[in-house]
């Protein structure tokens, strides 16, 4: 009994390390790279011209490289959960392939983040060991989850965060702990070969002061949670209806859906007259915990990355999560009478736990960002926002084993997919 205890002990810290060593490289990798060209394309702010031309090679890409016995690159983080599911095969081309389309995205100025990437290549390397160790097919989806952990982790360099969201990001309503294991191991040690060895930094957001725990505070946390929660709910809604829009129009023809998109993106960069919107608009997610921004500026970067990844750029959507949550919580500083950083703080939190339907990551990554000040609001605007935003999120793929409460009645086993079908059905 012991000896097979340790004996499968033993082999998920072995993949785990494996995966964390190639992911925390890979990650590093593409941070140090989208920093690089982020900073090109403030100094060139003519390269923004060029992200239509980026769009056709992109789609082009896509369209040649990214497709194979019905898998279809294109769906992205969508692919990985299904491939855990046991519903695809990941194919191991996805990595390389998403990082060309990222650095892509970035460089010539469409709005996106880095998780998307980070978690695509964890799927792909993951993929990669279970084909070259052979693994069962069991241990394969556990392993998809490591990657996933491990490329989550590392990206926002939250290991712990990392561990719980490669479990929870699949299904809502259950979590597979037998994952949990090599889920840690590949997410430390992601995060920790890309810190230590690769020398990777990442942004820091600090919350000045704390409201006083009372009920009114908590009140105000609740209504807050449910605003930032609908918010969330506009943009996945708006960027599943552009795509939808797109490919229906484009009759799926990729490489066309992202030249229009980056014209799109190209005359609203004009029309608002700021490039504060392109790329992942760090600098203006960090002004947010300090000084005012636009009070527009939570609204313009929810249409802006709705638009650049609902016509087939790629990449990912937590950075403009925080970003939409962040400047929206600045704006209502002037209304609700609690400290900026920490508005700007709840917004980040609560938003992203909408878009993922992660409430345990989410909590966990508001304690690893903000150093556990404001757990107790935290905890309840990550629920709140959770159960308050339905069956909506980011990836139509995400399996329901649990609706989030009995009254939706909805079928275990369906996906957010097929609820929101049966909704347009009218059903």
């Amino acid at each position: 009994m012991y000896k097979n205890l340790f004996l499968t002990l033993f082999k998920w810290i072995f993949f785990g390390v494996i995966i964390g060593l190639i992911i925390g490289s890979t990650t590093a990798l593409l941070l140090h790279t989208n920093d690089f060209l982020g900073e090109t394309r403030k100094d060139n702010s003519w390269l923004i011209l060029c992200l239509p031309i980026a769009g056709l090679v992109l789609g082009y890409i896509y369209m040649n490289l990214g497709t194979s016995a019905g898998t279809e690159l294109y769906k992205g983080n969508n692919l990985v959960i299904e491939g855990v599911h046991g519903k695809t095969k990941i194919l191991r081309r996805l990595g390389p392939i998403v990082y060309l389309g990222t650095f892509m995205t970035v460089l010539f100025g469409g709005s996106t983040g880095r998780e998307g990437a980070a978690i695509q290549m964890g799927g792909s390397v993951a993929e990669a060991v279970n084909r070259f160790f052979k693994v069962n097919v069991m241990d394969t989806k556990i392993l998809l989850m490591s990657g996933i952990s491990a490329g989550f982790g590392t990206a926002f360099g939250t290991p712990i965060t990392g561990a719980i969201f490669g479990m929870e990001m699949v299904t809502l309503g259950k979590m597979k702990y037998e994952a949990l294991v090599p889920c840690l191991v590949s997410s430390f040690v992601g995060h920790y070969t890309a810190e230590k060895v690769w020398g990777t930094q990442h942004e820091t957001f600090i919350i000045q002061s704390v409201p006083e725990l009372s009920l009114m505070s908590f009140a105000k946390v609740i209504l807050l949670a449910i605003l930032f929660s609908l918010v969330s709910v506009l943009y996945s809604q708006l960027r599943h209806g552009i795509q939808k829009v797109s490919e229906i129009y484009t009759k799926k023809n990729h490489a066309l859906r992202a030249f229009i998109g980056g014209m799109i993106i190209v005359a609203l960069t004009f029309i608002v007259g700021s490039y504060d919107y392109n790329g992942r608009s760090l600098d203006m997610l960090e002004e947010s915990f300090k000084q005012d921004v636009p009070p527009y500026a939570f609204l313009t970067k929810l249409v802006f990355t709705a638009v650049t990844l609902g016509t087939g750029f790629v990449g990912g959507e937590a950075i403009p999560l925080f970003f939409i949550g962040a400047t929206l919580g600045n704006t209502l500083y002037h209304l609700i009478d609690f400290p900026m950083s920490f508005l700007a703080a709840l917004g980040m939190i609560a938003t992203f736990c909408r878009g993922t339907n992660t409430p345990i990551a989410a909590f966990l990554l508001g304690i690893e960002m903000f150093d556990g000040q404001g757990i107790e609001f935290f905890f309840v605007a990550c629920l709140t926002s959770y159960l308050f935003s339905g069956h909506h999120g980011l990836w139509p793929s995400q399996m329901i084993y649990e609706p989030k409460s009995r009254l939706y009645k909805i079928a275990n086993g369906k996906t957010i997919k097929d609820v929101e079908q049966k909704k347009r059905n009218g059903c």
